[in-house]
């Protein structure tokens, strides 16, 4: 009982910290949302297929 409690704890904890960022980030919006452009994730080198950016380029999907 006191492993699952613990572990409700920690995902609340850890929802609570993803709320504060949004609320305290400008417009809600996190930075490098292209996981794409990760080149460990993306080794051919290839564009974002969500908003077409390269690897090297920021993310080109503007809300």
């Amino acid at each position: 009982m006191k492993v699952a409690l613990l572990a409700i704890a920690l995902l609340a904890i850890g929802f609570a910290g993803i709320a504060i960022k949004i609320l305290l980030k400008k417009d809600g919006k996190f930075s490098g949302t292209c996981a794409s452009n990760n080149p460990m994730l993306n080794e051919d080198g290839e564009a974002c297929s969500f908003c077409g950016a390269l690897p090297e380029e920021q993310c080109q999907k503007e809300d």
